[in-house]
């Protein structure tokens, strides 16, 4: 889960797992693969940082072959 500021100033956590997309329209848009979007305030690059870190925190990305690694040890 990530946190994240609405516009209006209020923050909630996300599941980061569901998020299809991120960008920026100049506001950051978050569209998740169920098709709700969430306009947050959070620059896309800090929302970005937030995704990688609770990837690596659930160990998504401690597979070898998802980060491109040719030979497991």
């Amino acid at each position: 889960m990530i946190q994240i500021t609405r516009l209006n100033g209020t923050t909630f956590t996300l599941n980061a797992l569901y998020i299809e997309k991120v960008e920026s329209f100049p506001d950051t848009t978050i569209t998740l693969t169920t098709g709700s979007k969430y306009v947050v305030l959070d620059p896309i690059d800090e929302v970005n940082r937030r995704i990688i870190e609770f990837y690596q925190s659930v160990q998504l990305l401690s597979n070898p072959h998802i980060r491109g690694e040719e030979d497991e040890e």
